[in-house]
């Protein structure tokens, strides 16, 4: 038998939930790992391959790629194709874009 709690979040995650906070939490979501954090501390430096932050992180290539994936999603990193290899970008933008949209979203002076 599900607890209350669990009952509370199964209804709360069936609510319709605004596009815009779709997109802060899928922001933040991407931030909360620290594989992926790694990921973007390490792109902070320089633009690097799958195979580098593969070294860098030292996990799979599949799990490197998973956390790629999200932080594309959250318009974090940018990749292009270079002969057989990606090349991952940090967009270090994307964290004033983010900031300055969810001020505006959540209703918060400038």
């Amino acid at each position: 038998m599900p607890t209350p709690a669990r009952f509370r979040s199964t209804i709360a995650s069936i609510v319709l939930q605004p596009e815009e906070l779709r997109e802060l939490r899928a922001f933040h979501r991407a931030l909360a790992d620290v594989n992926r954090l790694r990921i973007v501390r390490r792109l902070a430096q320089s633009e690097a391959s799958v195979a580098e932050l593969i070294a860098h992180v030292g996990l799979s290539q599949p799990l490197v790629s998973h956390h790629l994936k999200r932080l594309r999603i959250a318009g974090l990193v940018e990749t292009r194709r270079v002969g057989r290899e990606t090349i991952c970008t940090l967009r270090p933008e994307a964290f004033g874009e983010v900031a300055a949209r969810e001020r505006a979203i959540l209703g918060m002076p400038r």
